[in-house]
């Protein structure tokens, strides 16, 4: 996400640390290309009227110009300006005190509210609430059953109704004492769309708002509909109220204008963001982190989060001691294999990192998430003695891999190199200086510290 500004914006800072020292003048050319940059980013021109003009007469003022690094703190105000701009700290759902806690997933037909109904009661259920789901849209052909499909997927329950409650309202109120009987803490409400803003779309909703009075009204998006989605959730906002929005297809949105548009046109937060298809694809919008992903710095600790609840630490701690010990089978690559898959897209994973220095091509890194599906095909297509020990892999044994897994013989050559290279490597590295470290610090005992 972000990465066409991202590396405007890059370039215009590099442009500023190559200069002798900061002037008016050139300050105010590299306000001009950052200007262009939001423009281009598809960012409302309101929004970037008015950043620019904060970051000017920050930047023009005498701290920064004197600065030992000018540059650097230009880099800071337009930071801290995006940071604003985006709602400065995180915005988090309420609840009531007397629940269910209705929430109202709303928005265009299209958007994805139905799928990310169901990711955001798994970010409930995961986070300690104990959700149900209720579809109210008996317009669209199998919307309902839609709702129960994910409802199944994420393992968790649907109020279905029954055959005399055919209205919205009446599918609304019996949900709300369905989850006030079953012990359910919110009520999350999937809501009719349509292609465009109507009339009878926004009565409908003014009246189950009135029936259930939500907590939460959040607009769901399309990011990459850009200006259009911006539009859309500044008149459902006018008519009905919103209280945040969660942005779908964020991991697919280059330019980022809606992200850094909505909040300053509507005046209500981003609450969530869609970063993915799967049912977990969905995390909490945190202003400081996106900035700093705006600007190539990374998201380390969202990283650090999401290694620290998808990753099993155990397991990678014995895995560390056994590459460093010389013990690491083909069983082991898998399993690490297997692990990082848990953290979603590889390529989502590579754009947290910081873009600086020998990590800034990272963003740029194609992964073949087949490829990586091949390669477990592989491995599980070998004898646990064969993942054991590697060298009994001859010819004829090759061959067989190959037809168990669905590849090739070349195929099944290329994993086997990667895993020598790897185990190469690190004999390398815990065979010098770090080895030598490695041992004065008694390896084994730190590991039992769980470093």
């Amino acid at each position: 996400m972000f990465d066409n500004l991202s590396e405007k914006l890059q370039r215009v800072f590099k442009n500023l640390r190559g200069e002798g020292r900061l002037t008016a003048a050139n300050m105010e050319a590299a306000l001009k290309e950052i200007r262009m940059a939001l423009l281009e980013a598809d960012v409302h021109f309101r929004v970037v009227k008015q950043l620019i003009e904060n970051v000017r007469q920050k930047a023009l003022g005498e701290e920064v110009l004197t600065a030992l690094a000018p540059a650097q703190q230009v880099v800071k105000i337009v930071r801290d300006e995006l940071v604003s701009v985006l709602g400065s700290q995180q915005a988090k759902l309420r609840f009531s005190n007397d629940p269910p806690s209705g929430v109202f997933i709303v928005g265009l037909q299209g958007s994805g509210k139905t799928t990310t109904a169901g990711k955001l009661a798994r970010w409930l259920q995961r986070n300690g609430h104990s959700p149900l789901m209720v579809s109210v849209d008996v317009y669209r052909p199998a919307a309902r059953q839609q709702l129960s499909v994910i409802g199944r997927e994420v393992k968790l329950p649907v109020y279905e109704g029954t055959a005399e409650e055919k209205l919205p309202a009446e599918l609304a109120r019996a949900a709300r004492r369905e989850a006030a009987n079953s012990g359910r803490d919110v009520l999350l409400v999937d809501t009719a769309g349509r292609l465009h803003i109507d009339e009878e779309l926004m009565l409908e909703l003014a009246q189950l708002k009135a029936l259930l009075n939500p907590v939460e009204i959040l607009f769901v998006a399309d990011a990459m509909t850009g200006q259009d989605a911006v539009r859309s959730a500044d008149e459902f906002h006018k008519r009905l109220g919103i209280t945040g929005v969660i942005l779908t297809k964020m991991d697919g949105d280059a330019r980022g204008g809606a992200a850094l548009s909505i909040r300053s046109v509507t005046g209500q937060p981003i609450k969530f963001v869609g970063v993915g298809e799967k049912s977990d694809a969905l995390e909490p919008f945190l202003p400081e982190r996106v900035a700093s992903r705006i600007l190539g710095m990374g998201d380390v600790l969202s990283l650090i989060e999401k290694v620290e609840e998808e990753i099993d630490e155990k397991q990678a701690t014995e895995t560390a001691r056994r590459l460093l010990e010389d013990e690491f089978t083909l069983e082991d690559f898998r399993d690490h294999i297997r692990q990082l898959r848990k953290l979603g897209p590889l390529e989502s994973i590579l754009s947290m990192m910081p873009q600086v220095g020998f990590l800034k091509d990272l963003k740029n890194v194609q992964v073949d998430e087949k490829q990586i599906t091949r390669v477990v095909a592989i491995i599980d297509s070998m004898t646990p003695r064969e993942r054991a020990h590697h060298g009994l892999i001859n010819g004829s044994r090759r061959r067989r891999i190959a037809r168990g897994s669905g590849t090739t013989v070349q195929e099944v050559n290329l994993v086997l190199r990667q895993y020598a290279q790897m185990r190469k490597m690190m004999r390398n590295l815990t065979g010098g200086f770090m080895g030598k470290r490695l041992g004065k610090l008694k390896l084994s005992g730190i590991l039992e510290q769980r470093i």
